[in-house]
């Protein structure tokens, strides 16, 4: 089975978040493993350079493999057919895929460099929370088309 994991920095605290999360982490269990992994956030005196560093390498020491796909809003757009053709040929000579979802000032360039791939799902910014739901809800939907299940539009 295939091994899906999302780091994110930040934790959720409202109910309505965590709830939205655990529906379609249960929804991608059915087609994959999937783990979050949070990476806390970052104080650092408000010194915006070290936070980023900090997170970053924070992210780097918790992923065990080179599959990094970074959400990021300079990445490549897609409409979902095209996520799920991406995710499904990824899988065709991997078997685990890490997405990472950054902090609120970003990740610093040396993960942006190792990354496989970055991918925008917007050019607007979004709370990371809402963020997670909807990078979640993208994924599942990709299975869905990848296995010709019907998942409303």
């Amino acid at each position: 089975m295939f091994k899906i994991n999302l780091y994110c920095v930040g934790n959720l605290k409202d109910k309505e978040y965590i709830s939205m999360c655990e529906e379609y982490k249960k929804r991608i269990s059915r087609f994959a493993n999937i783990n979050i992994i949070e990476i806390k956030e970052k104080n650092e005196l408000g010194n915006i350079d070290l936070i980023i560093e900090n997170e970053t390498k924070e992210i780097l020491n918790k992923i065990n493999s080179s599959n990094i796909v970074l959400f990021d809003v300079d990445g490549d757009s897609f409409s979902s057919q095209k996520f799920a053709n991406f995710i499904e040929k990824f899988f065709n000579t991997n078997s685990e895929i890490n997405f990472v979802i950054g902090g609120s000032y970003g990740v610093s360039n040396t993960l942006k460099n190792n990354a496989n791939k970055k991918i925008s799902l917007s050019a607007m910014t979004f709370p990371h929370r809402l963020f997670r739901v909807m990078a979640l809800e993208q994924i599942y939907r990709a299975f869905t088309i990848m296995n010709n299940v019907s998942y409303h539009k």
